[in-house]
């Protein structure tokens, strides 16, 4: 199909995980991708699958947490194919260092809210602009579940989690008449590497798999809805938290 014909997308994080499903899957829906992602093995890998399953990819080494390393990742993209349209920030993640306020170290705070919170500043301060520059576009933003509904020994995570869900409702009413919608989806667990490891690790992770009523999601469910989110299919929703959590944030 050709849901995301002429268009340009930048997906963080998709080195791996749900990132690399988006990928595959934007560029099977026709949309020209760059896989923005510090790691240049799980990039090049994502734009080998992507290119086998007959999509165009470029990887785009990118440091979400350095200004320089954004910029300087969207500008050679829109040099490349002449325009951005959609952005998906997906790059962040908790670890096994995050616990409680009293508990989680000064380290570990900052890493989160970097990461996860300033990443996602950092790559609409500056794909924004360029999105506007095209005619208009979507922005995807990623929170999580754990920003709904408080899960024990997640603090730092939680946070940085909140704080993009708040940056995503600003940045909706902020550019909706320069035509950017800006939505943010709130994956429950998704049976990524990471997560597999997380289930097996830690008993706050494992007692949240009851309350997933349809089963834990893969990183293709995620991927499915962050296509729509990017496609012309969504072009009224702006504003809006979208869970793909199988009920776990109503159970």
């Amino acid at each position: 199909m050709d849901r995301l014909k002429d268009k340009v997308a930048f997906i963080t994080g998709s080195g791996s995980g749900i990132g690399r499903a988006a990928a595959i899957l934007f560029a099977c829906e026709a949309a020209k991708v760059a896989v923005a992602d510090i790691s240049s093995a799980g990039g090049e890998e994502t734009v080998r699958m992507v290119r086998d399953a007959g999509g165009e990819a470029v990887y785009v080494a990118t440091d979400v947490t350095d200004p320089a390393s954004v910029e300087h990742a969207i500008k050679s993209v829109v040099e490349r194919w002449g325009r951005l349209n959609v952005l998906y920030n997906n790059a962040g993640g908790s670890t096994a260092n995050d616990g409680r306020v009293t508990e989680v170290s000064i380290e570990e705070w900052w890493r989160a809210i970097r990461l996860d919170l300033f990443g996602t500043f950092l790559c609409c301060r500056f794909g924004i602009p360029e999105i506007i520059r095209a005619g208009g576009g979507s922005v995807i933003n990623t929170t999580s579940v754990v920003a709904l509904a408080g899960v024990v020994g997640r603090d730092a995570y939680t946070a940085a989690k909140g704080g993009v869900l708040a940056l995503t409702r600003s940045m909706a009413v902020e550019y909706g008449k320069r035509k950017v919608r800006v939505n943010v989806l709130a994956p429950g667990a998704t049976l990524t590497e990471r997560v597999r490891k997380f289930l097996s690790d830690d008993p706050n992770v494992r007692a949240t798999d009851n309350k997933h009523l349809l089963g834990m999601g893969e990183p293709e469910d995620v991927a499915r809805t962050a296509l729509f989110l990017a496609s012309e299919d969504s072009r009224r929703i702006t504003g809006a938290v979208v869970p793909v959590d199988s009920g776990w944030s109503a159970a």
